[in-house]
């Protein structure tokens, strides 16, 4: 008898056995831990369930004691039940679970795992199907890249006009969802130069012929097989009597059309998961599968998991408010027995460098207990951030003061592959004979030298007694380098020169860290990558020129960059996490900071610009996310003034800040910019909770009035549509030469020159400057205040 009859004999019996009603009559004890809710949706077994569970809710657990309940009562054996999740530990986890439920180890769950890893066993076994072999290789991103290179340059396309890593990231796209070379729709064939989809179809046949796949092809081929070979499809019907899916939120189109095959015929399936923590979709998942799931699985049972065993009522309350405004959502209402507790903080800054310092202070005070609070010890602690560049000024800020700390989900800041690029070319510049920098980037971005020319310029280096660079520049004198590689080359060794002179020379060294990574072409080797990693790179050599601005040359940026990384240890003991959003998800921690709410930064204007309404929704959704890892406390913050693309920018509060229920939330009022604090009025009562933060911190500041004078926005009071700030960069300045003038940062000084907005101060302290006017006062209306 074959395995499929076996399974269909025990389908029609399972259900009139004594043993099976022996087994579906053993005690259950893992039921009494459960809540209603969750014992329902355990207790569901024949049909389609949604296990629509919010944040902290305990939705593994359900999971995993449904899975228990199915081996305990009989309903299905170990190799009976498909079980899918998106990463190996969440597998493990699960498998761990069920066996501490059980009392006893699982074994033979072969189909407990990622949909990667299920794929593969399933492809391995019917790989014939889609011309492969069963033992097929599966190729690295690098491994793809360097195919498709090969493809690009037989299709006699420019590579560095259409790179390999963008048609990579297309086909990555198309693989997601679902579609085949042939399948590519009309709208889409049009990309990479019209060539995409012949691309595609060059690869997938290249693949073949090298009897290899890519992870995008295990999930594709495995649709692909079911869909054209229906008996096979209604053989893993029968043998998977139960589908419980993870995660389902996070799935995208290929991953959701695999699980309704093979759903298809019993419809057993019960997939977990919240609409609200959807935040994947520049990954290819696609919120829209968790909520038609009722569609797609008519008289389907959902089941909501409301109550939440982590956070504290006032940080449900405020995350309940932030998503309710969500319009593309299923809906539910987390609440908690838990106390009241702390509500969530708010508070404004100046700017950015004045939200890390103040963060930093904070998180010393609660680490003494000196806030009314509990001590929490820094392992207790989290800075959740959207974006990556934002972790620089913080990793700088407890850097100085001494606070351990670990960037999770990446490198910190200055370890970041393009900070070392940039910061090579910055000391080669300074530092000609820097061999281990020039060593770095003399082909970053691609000149032509590969590895036999760089020892060629070693060994001409070594023989002459000089650096490399200027032992390239004696391979180039005598003709020994020839090609690309030659006036690449030579171009390079000519701006090392012209930077190196202005170095010496005392050039703005802001400026010419920009005028290095743009004559080098590293920035437009960013700008040109078509990777989803390339615009947060950008950002970041943005971030770092930004720091820059916090000393005299680039010499001593790069000293003071060397000894606080030489200063790096890692010891154990507790650290401070700091880490993105979307890196957070699944991770809870007693206290969280949420900085940078702004409009632009969060949410993300690249996201609403590139996805509209459905972008918006999602950085909704990532908000949500960050509000609710906190369980004690949640602190939020924002910045009047963020310095964007090099110049300083006012920022609007993010409009979910606009959305927190006021009677959950408690507005700061700290000691800040002038020394006593950003305003002390009380804000009139009935007002919103952005004009309270306002009133309360950097908008009734002197500068910020008349920053807002000089501007062409209403008054703040007005609706938000009304109040983006613009300033007006031909406005002339209202000093002249000889006033004497504060600025927050260099202190007092006096005016030595005006052009329009512009000033050259000479400052008491810190020497000549030149900064702009609304960033200063006057000395006198500096004295009204005491700092």
């Amino acid at each position: 008898m074959s395995r499929f009859d076996e399974d269909d004999a025990f389908e029609a019996g399972a259900k009139l056995s004594l043993a099976a009603r022996a087994m579906a009559a053993r005690p259950a004890p893992y039921l009494d831990d459960l809540n209603p809710a969750q014992r329902e949706a355990v207790e569901a077994l024949d049909g389609p369930v949604l296990m629509l569970a919010g944040a902290g809710t305990g939705k593994t657990k359900a999971l995993t004691t449904r899975i228990a309940h199915l081996l305990n009562t009989g309903r299905a054996r170990p190799n009976e039940i498909l079980a899918v999740t998106f990463t190996n530990k969440a597998a493990r986890e699960m498998k761990e679970r069920v066996a501490r439920l059980l009392g006893q180890s699982v074994e033979g769950m072969p189909w407990l795992g990622t949909f990667h890893a299920v794929c593969v066993k399933l492809l391995r076994r019917h790989a014939e199907l889609v011309g492969l072999k069963s033992n097929f290789t599966i190729l690295d991103t690098d491994d793809q890249i360097r195919l498709l290179k090969q493809l690009i340059v037989a299709a006699n396309m420019d590579e560095k006009r259409w790179p390999a890593r963008q048609l990579a990231g297309l086909i990555d796209h198309w693989k997601n969802r679902a579609w085949t070379p042939e399948s590519v729709p009309a709208a889409e064939a049009a990309a990479f130069n019209n060539r995409g989809t012949e691309l595609y179809a060059a690869y997938q046949e290249r693949l073949r012929t090298l009897n290899a796949v890519d992870f995008g092809d295990l999930l594709l081929h495995m649709v692909t097989i079911f869909q054209r070979h229906d008996d096979l499809l209604k053989q893993y019907q029968r043998w998977f009597r139960y589908i419980l899916v993870d995660e389902y939120q996070d799935t995208n189109v290929a991953q959701y059309l695999w699980l309704r095959l093979l759903a298809g015929g019993h419809h057993n399936i019960c997939c977990v998961g919240d609409d609200d923590q959807s935040i994947y979709g520049w990954r290819g998942a696609e919120v829209g599968n968790i909520l038609r799931f009722e569609k797609d699985f008519p008289g389907a049972k959902v089941v909501r998991l409301e109550q939440n065993y982590r956070s504290t009522p006032h940080i449900l309350a405020a995350a309940s408010g932030v998503i309710d405004a969500n319009q593309g959502r299923l809906g539910k209402t987390l609440w908690t027995d838990a106390q009241d507790g702390e509500k969530v903080r708010l508070i404004g800054h100046w700017d950015g460098e004045e939200e890390a310092r103040w963060i930093g202070e904070e998180v010393e005070a609660m680490q003494r207990g000196t806030r009314g609070m509990r001590p929490f010890t820094l392992d207790e602690m989290a800075i959740l951030v959207r974006a990556s560049h934002q972790m620089r000024a913080f990793e700088d800020r407890f850097l100085t003061i001494g606070l351990p700390y670990r960037v999770i989900g990446g490198p910190r800041f200055y370890e970041r592959m393009e900070i070392r690029d940039a910061m090579a070319y910055f000391r080669v510049a300074t530092s000609p004979d820097d061999d281990l920098a020039f060593e770095r980037i003399v082909n970053t971005p691609k000149r032509g030298v590969g590895d036999k020319a760089l020892q060629t310029i070693q060994r001409t280096a070594r023989a002459n007694g000089v650096s490399l660079l200027e032992g390239a520049r004696l391979l180039i004198d005598a003709g020994e380098i020839k090609g690309k590689a030659r006036g690449a080359l030579a171009a390079l060794i000519q701006g090392f020169d012209r930077w190196h002179r202005a170095a010496v020379a005392g050039a703005n060294h802001i400026e010419l860290a920009e005028q290095i990574l743009d004559e080098s072409g590293y920035t437009e080797m960013w700008v040109n990558d078509k990777t989803p990693e390339a615009p947060g790179r950008l950002e970041n050599l943005k971030e770092l020129v930004k720091a820059l601005e916090q000393f005299e040359n680039l010499q001593g940026f790069l000293e003071h960059v060397a000894l606080i990384m030489d200063n790096e240890t890692d010891e154990g003991g507790p650290k401070i996490s700091i880490m993105t959003l979307h890196a957070a998800k699944g991770l809870e921690f007693p206290a969280v900071f949420l900085p940078g709410w702004e409009d632009g930064l969060f949410p993300s204007q690249r996201a609403m610009d590139e996805t509209g309404l459905k972008g918006l929704e999602e950085e909704r959704r990532l908000a949500y996310v960050g509000i609710t890892r906190a369980e004690e406390l949640c602190t939020i913050s924002f910045a009047a003034n963020r310095r964007v693309y090099g110049q300083w920018q006012s920022a609007l509060p993010s409009r979910f800040i606009d959305e927190l229920p006021e009677s959950h939330v408690e507005v700061l009022t700290p000691p800040g910019l002038y020394g006593g604090g950003y305003g002390a009025a009380a804000a009139p009562s009935g007002a919103g909770i952005e004009d309270r933060a306002a009133s309360a911190n950097v908008y009734n500041s002197p500068g910020w009035k008349r920053m807002q004078a000089r501007s062409t926005a209403r008054p703040m009071s007005q609706p938000r549509e009304s109040r983006a700030m613009v300033i007006d960069a031909e406005a002339i300045s209202s000093f002249t030469a000889g006033d004497r003038v504060f600025h927050q940062k260099f202190g007092y000084g006096t005016v030595m020159g005006v052009e329009g907005e512009k000033l050259d101060v000479e400052f008491d302290k810190a020497g000549a400057k030149k900064v702009v006017a609304r960033f200063i006062v006057s000395a006198a209306q500096a004295d009204d205040v005491p700092f």
